[in-house]
């Protein structure tokens, strides 16, 4: 239970409680999704609060946490308070990463107790993935490649890059995602060399390279993945660009493995490319944490200084840009174990020219 886990990492801090205020925070510790409300947690008492809105679901959703109705008129701080003043807790941690100045600063003022930062408290155990939790995001990974495999029938000259993103967009929540993990990235020809460019009108062209980036959401949790196509031909260099992201992928996840660090998975792919020749187009990290956000810890870039812990779910998603010319990402998840890495994505990778 998340609940026990998170009391666990309690017990082991110099406060007494923990206030989770955001709406992530709140779904991991709870497992329930809201848009209002506030967990109060510590050795003696665990308990989610929410509005009338969402408080009968709440109640046959969390068997966990005792769920407890906020009254019109009522804040969350006086009902905390009450708490606090029950548990006779000195410190109390809030998430400071997530709440402004002005919020933390007003939860300070607010509670009968030192409000303390709670930093990096449950980011770190997020990183560590349930097997429930990994089954929901290779479900929405899946639902991501059933829609890949449809969308590919699609791609052909003339076809606009929004309406390749509409496109994948309605086939994800068709075969079940409750939504995108964000906005499709689809670009074409001299717009593939833009790592994160947004679909515009321009249209598909023979020789071109077609980047997709894209994923879903299943029950909370997050999909990820990139695949890059070509239409009726391509070149020489198109094909050397493209087996040198693909190579230089395939080595970042042989590298990686619990205990070894994201800079050092980032540096097994980024060699590849920089024998290539082509270092200086490749400028972001060969990877990031996926969980109940898209981008979280850990971290597989030059600023990955810690080790990547078992069960940590990262992507592999080197690649190769060429501003006006095109570009080439081929992303997939790993699973991180003790002995290496499980590749959660199961599309082909290897070039497919439409």
């Amino acid at each position: 239970m998340k609940r026990d886990d998170l009391r666990a990492f309690l017990a082991e801090k110099p406060y007494d409680a923990m206030v989770l205020t955001s709406e992530i925070s709140r779904r991991y510790a709870t497992g329930f999704h809201s848009t209002a409300g506030a967990v109060y947690l510590s050795a003696k008492q665990a308990v989610f609060f929410t509005d009338f809105r969402y408080a009968e679901a709440a109640r046959a959703a969390i068997s966990d946490f005792e769920v407890r109705e906020i009254k019109a008129g009522q804040s969350y701080s006086s009902l905390i308070n009450g708490l606090i003043e029950e548990d006779g807790a000195k410190k109390v941690a809030l998430e400071d990463k997530t709440l402004t100045y002005a919020e933390f600063m007003s939860w300070s003022t607010a509670l009968h107790a030192t409000a303390v930062r709670l930093e990096d408290g449950v980011e770190s155990l997020r990183m560590m993935k349930e097997d429930t939790e990994v089954e929901k995001i290779v479900a929405a990974q899946r639902i991501a490649e059933q829609a890949l495999e449809e969308v590919l029938n699609d791609i052909r000259i003339g076809v606009t890059e929004k309406e390749i993103a509409a496109r994948l967009t309605y086939l994800m929540l068709h075969y079940g995602a409750e939504n995108m993990s964000f906005d499709p990235i689809v670009v074409s020809g001299a717009n593939s060399s833009k790592p994160h460019g947004v679909p515009t009108e321009k249209t598909i062209e023979a020789g071109d390279f077609v980047t997709m980036d894209f994923g879903c959401i299943y029950d909370g949790y997050c999909s990820d993945m990139t695949r890059t196509v070509a239409v009726d031909h391509v070149t020489d260099e198109m094909r050397l660009v493209y087996d040198t992201v693909l190579n230089a992928q395939l080595a970042g996840i042989a590298c990686c493995k619990a205990g070894v660090t994201g800079r050092d998975v980032d540096a097994a792919g980024r060699r590849i490319i920089e024998q290539a020749g082509y270092g200086d187009a490749f400028g972001h990290g060969f990877g990031h944490g996926v969980g109940l956000e898209i981008h979280e810890a850990p971290t597989a870039s030059p600023r990955g200084n810690s080790p990547l812990p078992a069960g940590s779910i990262v992507t592999a998603e080197p690649g190769i840009y060429l501003p006006g010319r095109f570009g080439v990402r081929i992303e997939d998840m790993l699973y991180v174990i003790e002995d290496g890495c499980i590749d959660l994505t199961d599309a082909p990778k290897s070039l497919l020219i439409l």
